[in-house]
């Protein structure tokens, strides 16, 4: 065995706010070795975004490095005691040994300089290149991560990249240096399934050929399946669980890494209802005494009143902190972690059923540029000659990579984009037709929930008054007293208790954020939901508890969807038809079950093969 390059040793971050002192990581260690992939995996808040930024010394005010040690290649670099010498070598280390992709690469990259300069400041302060020599070497690297005709892009601007290449151009940067170590903090998150195919096939061949390490940080088991050797599960700011990648993703001891699996879409598997982890994350600010993942623990015993320790399994196969895990036998009540039940009855869409919307040859169009003094204005077509049908109380799944037009298509729908020819058809009513007060109506019975659940709500608001503005707006009910118990049996609808009516958005997790937006959507009544990536931003158990929502919804209120999406496995789950758009056209629609598994388009099977799944990835399943 050879020595590990990382080590980290009981490291603690606390954040200090006005409402008490969040404890984000709380004693973590774990090794990563040359030349291997590890995954932390965990949902929002479990602090290993955190872990990351503390390893490469990033942890500013408010927050600070309690207690804890990192060792590189056996010595010190964090520098909690003030040593100068600790700190300098640090700095030396980190940015030239140690690397860093972000998530965000947009935000990561500096508007105003081009994207070889950028890359060349990498290479002039570790590794003392001239300017021209940086400038060769940043072509080379642009080459090395696959972006086409690097002498050119070289010379452009952030805007100027595509999302994909701007990651690959963040992973060019990272490279420059030539680490031993990258830490990529969730490099994938928001690129469309073929990009991220793409970064991690890339990923995988640079590992390959530099023999690097890599810390992958997701939420994403299916991304941890495909690249990561090893993997280590955190929650509350612990590690609950490490292990090989091969043994963990398919045999999990520790019961909320079982939940998290359950809880993940499978690409292939029925649609059935979705796994969900009932209950939320515990209050970082709180003292730990018991377990932290108790409350929301169907296998919890008497023990589980005292936090475990992280112990290694027997087999030495991984860690553990669980003092009833999922191998364990007898249990007292033999319970599944994840909770499931039967999928709701789904209605059918026989022929002789009228579609409730009805889109025939539907092209949108939109200025580009300055309007010129002679000859046509110059146009993009977002959609090129759609038609489809959606019928009363179905969902057809609406699917395509990022520019593919499916949003603007959802908004066309409820004319909130320009309808530049065709026709869209609401219950027989011509949308297009509509002067401004008949549209105002017809909107009543076609509603719209967006993607951020964040974005999208009034941070000014109370929840009673998000809710129940439709009511106001349309002149539906303007007494105070019954307003508020409207918006009350909608907050329980949803599954929100009622004096959640009296906060305001921040109050909320994100998958409560989205129950609101929800509740908003249901407040008119409405027949057709345009759903546009509605759990695209949430993690995998609340991204299952809102889907699981939503078909419950629709079997009880008869609801039929329009659900816009990017994730292939969660339309699996939900949809009874599908749709695949690419540049702007439908090149598939069908059955989800014929779609999927005899798909005739190539850019549909090439978007099914692009998912990242647990169960067919071979470093999981060897453990390579």
């Amino acid at each position: 065995m050879s020595a590990p390059l990382l080590e980290v040793d009981g490291l603690e971050v606390e954040f200090l706010t006005r409402r008490g002192t969040v404890h984000a990581v709380r004693g973590i260690s774990f090794d990563l070795g040359p030349a291997t992939t590890m995954g932390l995996v965990g949902e929002s808040g479990c602090g290993k975004s955190v872990t990351a930024m503390a390893l490469m010394g990033l942890v500013d005010l408010p927050g600070r490095l309690k207690a804890g040690r990192v060792r590189w290649k056996g010595r010190d670099i964090l520098n909690t005691e003030g040593d100068p010498a600790t700190e300098a070598y640090r700095r030396e280390v980190c940015g030239r040994d140690i690397a860093m992709i972000f998530q965000d690469p947009m935000t990561s990259l500096d508007p105003l300089f081009t994207i070889g300069a950028q890359i060349a400041e990498v290479l002039e302060r570790h590794r003392g290149m001239s300017a021209n020599a940086a400038r060769t070497r940043a072509t080379e690297l642009l080459d090395l991560v696959q972006i086409p005709h690097p002498e050119d892009r070289v010379d452009q601007y952030p805007h100027e990249f595509s999302g994909g290449m701007r990651q690959r151009a963040l992973i060019a940067m990272a490279l420059a240096a030539e680490p031993d170590l990258l830490i990529a903090d969730e490099p994938t998150t928001a690129l469309d399934v073929t990009v991220q195919a793409g970064i991690l096939d890339l990923l995988a061949d640079l590992q390959a050929r530099l023999g690097l390490s890599i810390l992958m940080i997701t939420h994403d088991l299916g991304v941890v399946a495909r690249l990561c050797q090893r993997v280590a599960v955190m929650y509350a700011g612990e590690i609950a669980e490490e292990g090989a990648a091969s043994r963990l993703l398919h045999a999990p001891e520790h019961p909320y890494s079982a939940g998290l699996l359950a809880a993940t879409p499978r690409l292939m598997e029925s649609g059935d209802r979705l796994s969900t982890i009932e209950g939320q994350p515990p209050d970082l600010r709180l003292p730990r005494t018991a377990c932290a993942f108790r409350p929301r623990c169907a296998n919890a015993v008497a023990a589980c009143a005292q936090a475990p320790d992280l112990r290694p399994l027997p087999d030495g196969a991984g860690r553990l902190a669980c003092h009833n895990p999922m191998r364990a036998a007898p249990r007292a009540e033999p319970r599944p972690t994840a909770t499931a039940t039967a999928a709701p009855a789904r209605t059918q869409s026989p022929d002789a059923v009228q579609p409730l919307v009805r889109v025939e040859d539907l092209t949108v169009t939109f200025p580009v540029g300055k309007q010129r003094l002679f000859g046509p204005a110059r146009t993009m077509t977002a959609v090129d000659g759609v038609s489809f049908e959606i019928y009363p109380g179905e969902t057809l799944g609406l699917v395509g990579e990022s520019g593919s037009g499916k949003t603007t298509t959802g908004r066309a729908l409820l004319r909130a984009a320009p309808i530049s020819s065709g026709r869209v058809t609401f219950d027989g009513q011509d949308v297009g037709a509509q002067d401004a007060r008949a549209l105002r109506r017809l909107r009543r019975d076609m509603q719209l929930i967006f993607q951020d659940p964040y974005s999208s709500l009034n941070p000014r608001m109370t929840i009673a008054q998000i809710v129940g503005e439709p009511l106001i707006v349309h002149g539906l009910e303007r007494d105070p007293a019954r307003l508020r118990a409207r918006v009350e049996d909608l907050l329980g609808l949803v599954g929100l208790p009622a004096d959640a009516a009296d906060r305001h958005p921040h109050a909320f997790s994100g998958g409560q954020r989205q129950r609101v937006g929800i509740a908003r959507a249901l407040t008119l009544e409405p027949r057709l939901i345009i759903a546009d990536e509605p759990v695209s931003a949430l993690d995998v158990s609340i991204r299952a508890q809102v889907v699981n929502l939503m078909q419950d919804l629709q079997a009880r209120l008869g609801l039929t969807y329009l659900f816009i999406a990017h994730d292939l496995a969660v339309v699996r789950h939900i949809a009874d038809r599908v749709a695949i758009m690419q540049k702007g056209r439908i090149v598939e629609i069908g059955p989800v079950e014929q779609v999927y598994f005899d798909p005739q388009h190539p850019y549909t099977r090439s978007l099914l093969a692009s998912v990242p799944e647990i169960d067919d990835s071979p470093g999981a399943l060897t453990g390579t």
